[in-house]
């Protein structure tokens, strides 16, 4: 299964794509966050052939859902609508912070921020069974 991993920013979206056996997650693409993101996401689900979408839940230190937290859920609810795909939740901890000690910084760190959330949930998955 193939399935598409997104780190919501509130300026930026980072996009992750797992392989067809849903074993391995890679970075794909930052995209801006604007009102066409839903069509875009639509365009590589359609090209990809997608058939899940894993999306970072933001919390705090605390395991309480900070501020980010509201307008990713509205997100969620949005890309359920659009795509008509399950959209699961991954604790998306720490992901940037390890993108940027991967590529110190720049264009890509959202895109892997993605793929690090995406692994997790797969890895999850793979141990489950």
């Amino acid at each position: 299964m193939k399935l598409l991993g997104i780190d919501y920013g509130s300026k930026k979206i980072g996009l992750a794509i797992s392989d067809e056996e849903g074993r391995v997650a890679f970075p794909r693409s930052v995209i801006k966050n604007n009102a066409v993101i839903l069509s875009e996401i639509q365009e590589l689900i359609k090209k990809e052939k997608i058939e899940g979408i894993v999306l970072g839940e933001s919390l705090a230190y605390s395991g309480e859902p900070n501020l980010i937290m509201k307008r990713i859920s509205v997100f969620k609810e949005s890309l359920e609508k659009a795509t008509c795909l399950p959209v699961s939740f991954e604790n998306e901890f720490l992901s940037s912070k390890q993108a940027r000690n991967i590529h110190d910084s720049g264009e890509l760190n959202d895109a892997s921020a993605a793929a690090i959330i995406l692994q997790s949930y797969l890895d999850k998955l793979k141990n489950r069974k």
